[in-house]
């Protein structure tokens, strides 16, 4: 699970600046491709808060949590953190929540063509993945907490 964990601190950065989706005003001009990065760079021009948010929910949150659960692995953070790093897991998949609802409501706009592309299924990947590396290391944190009482 260690080395899965510390996959994700170069998967991450990749699914941030691949391609999350293609939308075009109308399907005959050209596809645009939205990632979290020109995404984001987006909403810091036009709304400032969600901006704020949307940083801290796609980066920050998924981020945070695999070093957290990476100095967990090497016994360098307390497993009294680890209730803390759920929650990051859990803000991160929020995101990927945003992300789906945004492409129904634009979809459902008319002039708009939209396609998810990889880079959604990616950062999903490592969203779940994240979530299943801190539901087992917590497993077997409770496991080693009652071997030792």
């Amino acid at each position: 699970m260690k080395y899965l964990n510390l996959a994700l601190l170069i998967l991450f950065p990749i699914a941030w600046f691949a391609p999350l989706l293609r939308a075009a005003l109308l399907p005959i001009f050209g596809m645009d491709e939205i990632s979290v990065i020109t995404g984001l760079q987006s909403l810091w021009e036009s709304d400032a808060g969600l901006a704020l948010l949307v940083t801290f929910l796609a980066i920050f949150a998924p981020y945070a949590k695999t070093i957290g659960l990476a100095l967990l692995h090497w016994n360098l953070l307390s497993p009294k953190t680890q209730p803390v790093l759920d929650v990051l897991g859990k803000l991160a998949m929020a995101d990927v929540f945003l992300i789906a609802l945004y492409i129904l409501i634009v979809k459902g706009a008319g002039y708009v063509t939209v396609e998810t592309a990889w880079g959604l299924w990616l950062f999903t990947f490592c969203v779940l993945s994240s979530i299943l590396i801190a539901w087992i290391t917590g497993r077997s944190l409770r496991a080693e907490s009652a071997d030792n009482t």
